[in-house]
């Protein structure tokens, strides 16, 4: 029984695993230039309270845009789009990251390091 559970629970985790992987990752440092460029969107799914209490700089709140993406986004579909959630074990990217790419831009990466190796890199926050 306990095999059975675990090859289920294995098949039903392969194909989050599978998507999660489908979005090329972004280092602190690489996104750090890209802020200061202003060449990125960046979008934390962290939700609305963790969003209030510090975000990285520029960031949009999905909770707020999730309604309308499409307006929240630039025209330009090659623009570098980066997604975050609270770290390396979140998944909850997929979900800004997931919108953005069936919009059709072409250039959407996740900060796997999301807010907590942010903030552990000593990186300053937005309230």
């Amino acid at each position: 029984m306990k095999k059975f559970l675990a090859v289920l629970c294995a098949f039903a985790l392969a194909p989050v695993a599978l998507f999660a992987g489908d979005f090329p990752d972004i280092s602190i440092a690489e996104l750090k230039k890209a802020i200061a460029e202003k060449k990125v969107v960046l979008i934390d799914v962290n939700g609305a309270e963790s969003y209030k209490s510090g975000h990285v700089p520029t960031a949009l709140d999905y909770t707020k845009i999730s309604g309308d993406i499409a307006a929240a986004l630039p025209a330009d579909k090659s623009t570098l789009i980066v997604a975050y959630c609270g770290g390396p074990s979140c998944n909850a990217y997929t979900r800004a990251a997931n919108a953005a790419a069936k919009l059709g831009y072409t250039n959407v990466k996740h900060l796997s390091a999301g807010i907590s190796g942010w903030l552990q890199a000593k990186e300053q926050t937005e309230k």
